[in-house]
């Protein structure tokens, strides 16, 4: 009967060793599994990125906004001085001809000295009057040759204009795209950090705090205080446009930036507003920063570099278009920090 043998148990060292390549391994598999799948962040987290970067977004519309203003004053301008310099030319070409017509009158009848033709003249009253008829040719030549350096002048003057409002006008096309970029780079980061979400928590990021969803009834403009004069038809005008969607540098009737629906509304009142949220903190009235002085009508200006806009409509309410993926609504108007309040 064979003999029954204990298995050699391992040695200390060996399951030491065995022991530590286990920890090892389990270290090494939970890194791996960290790389190929990085926890996802949350919905407070994408808020406040997307927050961000909508703030940034709207900055960047904005000034979008006042350069594509600009560069459109700068191209009619531009266009105006083409015209003006055609009409100067053709008045220089003009004006050149008469001088070389009265120059070849002088020369046909300059050939020799006055007296010695009065000498020579079977008809002196007939020459009499031709050298009268003579005089007045030298003085027109004199009056058409300073018109002629005049106009040379201000054809001159009129191209370095040219010159200065086409080198502008590049300028400002450079700050358009530059600006376009821009907001198209922030919405397209804001895009890829909202596709993490599920929808339900997309439309909670996107409709934001102290605001209403996109699902909440329009505002009564009965239930709000009443208004007077073009701010009455502004603030109709403007809540008429809940609902539609935010779309940067639009300014109606289907689509709107925070800008833009200020100057829609008001323009449907026949007020001219400027296109930028920071020139519109300059019109009208300073009525200062404390919303309760606001009446229907003025413009609330948020944050420091003023890049929001809402209008006021009574009852601590402000309507506005937000930011992309959002729509025309009202709020709280303290749900942001106001710069300046202004009644047009």
């Amino acid at each position: 009967m064979a003999a029954h043998r204990r298995p050699k148990q391992p040695s200390r060292a060996r399951v030491t060793v065995l022991t530590g390549a286990a920890a090892t391994a389990v270290a090494l598999s939970a890194q791996v599994s960290a790389h190929a799948a990085p926890a996802q962040p949350g919905k407070d987290e994408v808020k406040a990125q997307v927050d961000r970067l909508m703030e940034e977004q709207e900055r960047a519309a904005e000034k979008y906004n006042g350069a594509k203003e600009r560069a459109d004053q700068l191209r009619k301008q531009a266009d105006q001085l083409q015209d003006q310099l055609a009409r100067g030319q053709q008045q220089l070409t003009e004006l050149a001809a008469g001088l070389a017509a009265v120059a070849g009158d002088e020369y046909r009848q300059g050939g020799i000295d006055p007296s010695v033709r009065l000498m020579l003249s079977t008809d002196p009253d007939e020459y009499l009057t031709r050298a009268t008829s003579f005089d007045r040719a030298a003085g027109t030549q004199a009056d058409t040759l300073k018109a002629l350096k005049d106009q040379q002048r201000r054809l001159d003057q009129q191209k370095r204009e040219a010159a200065d409002v086409l080198a502008e006008l590049d300028g400002q096309t450079q700050l358009l795209n530059g600006a376009k970029n821009d907001v198209q780079a922030k919405l397209r980061e804001s895009q890829q950090l909202l596709g993490r979400l599920s929808a339900a928590e997309q439309r909670a990021v996107l409709d934001g705090d102290g605001a209403a969803s996109r699902s909440a009834e329009r505002v009564d403009p009965s239930t709000l205080p009443p208004a007077s004069g073009s701010a009455a038809v502004a603030v109709r005008v403007a809540l008429e446009q809940q609902g539609k969607p935010y779309h940067w540098s639009a300014t109606g009737p289907d689509q709107f930036d925070c800008s833009g629906l200020m100057v829609y509304a008001y323009a449907q009142a026949h007020v001219s507003l400027p296109r930028t949220s920071q020139e519109q903190a300059t019109v009208g009235t300073n009525v200062g920063d404390d919303w309760h002085n606001a009446q229907p009508g003025d413009l609330v200006i948020y944050y420091g570099d003023r890049h929001h806009v809402g209008m006021y409509i009574g009852n601590g309410m402000v309507v506005h278009a937000p930011h992309s993926g959002d729509v025309v609504k009202v709020m709280k108007v303290d749900a942001m920090p106001i710069s300046v309040i202004r009644r047009v």
